[in-house]
């Protein structure tokens, strides 16, 4: 039951992202399960001609596939100058609107496509919102393969445990979709400084990105179930 009323709180704020958007945009269309679910929300109201003229940037091979599958017109993001929309998943958002990404191992390219985009939709559900980030979702951070344990021990310096992200239905690590590991990091007593941070673990020798989103999301569209409804929140940067 509990599974079924988590779904309904994505389709609510999903359908509540796609409802910003407008004819002839240029899109970023995030990863994940709520963003697969915007992606087809996009798919029916372009294929019912409810809107016309738009092209979509994915941010993940998952993101390509699916929006193919549905006729979404699509660009790589090298081949556009502009993106007027993004829209994306997190796996955290505390109450300054910072933000963790990365449970998909997507996070390089959906912050690429986030910082190019003029706003910036973040969609998630009630459990994502937290008061500090990294108390309970682990920090990735995207490395090359030869220098995954070189970075794990400069990690270490800035107080950060971390481990290898393991496949589940291979052996061996994850691979991301720029060929490259994952490294999950947990910071005692959560991340305080998150953009300190993010630079910090970005000037380390190997690493490609962080999944720390600081300075970013636009809007964040919170879906939530109260008596057995669902309904959306929009929070908005004060």
């Amino acid at each position: 039951m509990m599974k079924d009323l988590q779904t309904e709180m994505k389709k609510a704020v999903a359908q509540a992202a796609v409802d910003q958007i407008q004819d002839g945009m240029i899109l970023g269309l995030g990863s994940g399960s709520t963003a697969a679910l915007m992606i087809k929300e996009l798919g029916r109201k372009i294929s019912s001609g409810h809107l016309k003229d738009i092209v979509g940037v994915t941010t993940s091979f998952q993101g390509e596939v699916l929006a193919s599958e549905l006729g979404i017109p699509l660009r790589s993001l090298s081949a556009v100058s502009r993106i007027d929309l993004a829209i994306d998943g997190a796996d955290e958002v505390d109450p300054s609107f910072q933000l963790i990404k990365g449970g998909g191992a997507c996070h390089v390219q959906e912050k690429l496509v986030a910082a190019l985009a003029s706003k910036f939709v973040v969609v998630v559900d009630s459990t994502k919102l937290v008061e500090h980030l990294n108390l309970s979702f682990k920090l990735p951070v995207e490395v090359l393969p030869s220098a995954w344990t070189h970075v794990q021990k400069r990690i270490q310096f800035l107080e950060g445990a971390s481990s290898l992200r393991m496949a589940t239905k291979k052996a061996g690590p994850v691979v991301t979709d720029q060929g490259n590991l994952v490294l999950d990091v947990t910071f005692k007593g959560g991340i305080k400084d998150p953009e300190n941070l993010e630079q910090q673990i970005n000037n380390i020798p190997g690493v490609l990105e962080n999944g720390l989103f600081v300075n970013i999301a636009d809007e964040v569209l919170v879906g939530k179930i109260a008596n057995g409804i669902s309904s959306v929140n929009s929070l908005q940067k004060k």
